[in-house]
């Protein structure tokens, strides 16, 4: 790990919403070759379970609509699926972001298989597997609860490598309590946040193969549109979840400045002689 002086990245204050988000892509663009890695092959594996589900379903391209009406909801569990599964790689995708915030926060590089090994990879996969489920019940119960998942619990893993918690269950438990701070502010920006990359991803996913459209006469039956239509939304997810988990990281950082006094502790341990690392983590 390689100190680049006293500044990182990451403000070590509080934030407005909108240094928050430029924050997140700061943090994604040093870490860009591990994290992008690991979301693309995400992205393609999410892909390809889900094209399974959408054929059994008759969903198809260009965008899969679906027809919703009372004796044909074969689409439910589809689009759980697909919400589900978002979840579980936002949170193994977060786990690794928050392995890098802090070092970037306190201004030090940190290698890509030094961020792996620090994004402590059963908990996280565990925590992701919670997540992916109570997802997957509250899109089945009715889509509505899936706001509450997202925006209460999901920086859990965040929270995890952050905080170096001995329990994946209290980072569940920290991750809600801290979203709830300031009047729900967390919940809010993560649901702003995940709002801002749905429209690039509609853009990116869809808005190439509908200009093909406007321009080449395509049926839903080409051969060539079951494959490109996966690849455009793998490619835009993989971008989107990327930066929806340094978003996580850095907004469980801006909250613990802005409501535990963080950036304090850190500036004393500094002035002290000591490692300001230890700062961050609460057991």
């Amino acid at each position: 790990m390689r100190v680049d002086g006293e500044t990182g990245i990451i403000p070590l204050r509080a934030m407005t919403a909108g240094e928050i988000l430029d924050a997140a892509v700061a943090l994604l663009r040093r870490h860009a070759a591990p994290l992008l890695g690991l979301s693309l092959a995400l992205s393609a594996l999410e892909q390809f379970l889900l094209g399974k589900l959408r054929t059994f379903a008759e969903l198809s391209p260009l965008i899969y609509y679906w027809r919703i009406n009372s004796e044909d909801i074969d689409w439910v569990p589809v689009v759980a699926a697909g919400l589900a599964a978002e979840a579980f790689i936002i949170a193994i995708l977060g786990a690794c972001a928050g392995a890098a915030a802090g070092p970037a926060l306190l201004g030090r590089r940190l290698r890509a298989r030094d961020m792996l090994r620090r994004a402590r990879p059963l908990p996280a996969l565990l925590l992701a597997v919670t997540l992916a489920a109570l997802t997957f019940g509250a899109a089945v119960a009715g889509f509505l609860g899936v706001i509450f998942v997202y925006g209460l619990a999901g920086l859990a893993t965040a929270v995890l490598t952050v905080d170096r918690t001995a329990n994946p269950f209290t980072a569940m438990g920290r991750a809600v309590g801290r979203a709830t701070r300031s009047g729900m502010r967390g919940v809010f920006l993560r649901l702003l946040g995940y709002l801002v990359w749905l429209a690039i991803r509609l853009a990116l996913g869809s808005g190439w193969i509908l200009a093909a459209n406007m321009i080449t006469p395509i049926t839903g039956g080409s051969w060539w549109v079951g494959l490109a239509v996966p690849v455009a939304w793998a490619l835009a997810n993989a971008v989107a979840y990327a930066a929806l988990a340094c978003l996580d990281a850095v907004l469980l950082l801006e909250i613990r400045i802005r409501t535990e006094g963080l950036d304090i502790s850190v500036n004393r341990a500094r002035s002290l002689g000591a490692d300001p690392a230890a700062a961050l983590v609460v057991r």
